[in-house]
């Protein structure tokens, strides 16, 4: 029965030429037919794997842009308060400045100094600690400068006059102030560059998925029905997710 299927499927073609008077005339011609039909099949083929192949890359640049969308919302934030902080950097260096020249141009008599004794020294002693200390909790100072003034270094010296202290600290106070606000600046300008990158990124990324939503939709006539449903929607109402 194998043997009579195989010889019956090779007769096929001459059955189908004794068949038809008009191709035993000719049978060059039929011939040619049966190759056109199998060129049609494989052109049908390559269109079909095409529109695929354009479905699929439609829907990765979607996916792609809506991520690209959502970053350049995050990096938009984050510059916005990179910004509020650069603000308030800028108003707390301007009021310790202020305070600084208050009290300096209210010290500018001398005072007069006392007997010093050893009660005295550790009074004034405590006396800048203390106002370190409230310093550091403000943020007026770093945590380090009273690690500092107890050892002795970066010029805290507590023999001072408790005047002469405080503008000692009102000083330090203003100059710390000053650093954190150039680090804010440069933190602000940093997280600018990167939210115009991150929105110059959405934007052509979204350019070329409404671009390849296009060439996805206007091949859908050689997709499957479920890839056909997918290019369709999202060509039709890919301009107003993005708006």
């Amino acid at each position: 029965m194998a043997v009579w299927a195989v010889l019956m499927l090779l007769a096929l073609p001459a059955l189908m030429l004794l068949g038809d008077a008009e191709k035993m005339r000719d049978p060059v011609g039929a011939l040619n037919n049966v190759g056109v039909i199998r060129r049609y099949h494989e052109e049908r083929a390559r269109r079909r794997a095409e529109a695929v192949e354009a479905a699929r890359f439609a829907a990765e640049l979607r996916t792609a842009a809506v991520q690209a969308r959502e970053a350049a919302g995050r990096w938009q934030a984050h510059w916005r308060a990179a910004e509020e902080h650069a603000d308030g950097a800028w108003q707390a260096w301007r009021k310790a400045e202020q305070r600084f020249a208050r009290t300096r141009a209210g010290a500018a008599y001398p005072v007069p100094d006392q007997a010093r004794t050893p009660q005295e020294y550790a009074d004034r002693e405590t006396f800048l600690h203390r106002a370190l200390r409230a310093a550091a909790k403000r943020g007026d100072l770093p945590a380090t400068a009273l690690a500092a003034a107890i050892a002795g270094r970066d010029g805290w010296d507590p023999r001072l006059h408790p005047v002469d202290q405080e503008i000692v600290v009102l000083r330090a106070v203003a100059g710390h102030r000053r650093r954190s606000h150039r680090r804010a600046v440069a933190a602000e300008q940093a997280a600018w560059q990167d939210a115009r990158l991150a929105a110059s990124t959405r934007d052509r990324l979204c350019r070329e998925a409404v671009t390849a939503a296009a060439r996805a939709a206007a091949v859908h006539r050689h997709l499957p029905d479920r890839e056909f449903r997918i290019v369709l929607v999202g060509s039709r109402s890919w301009s107003r997710r993005l708006a």
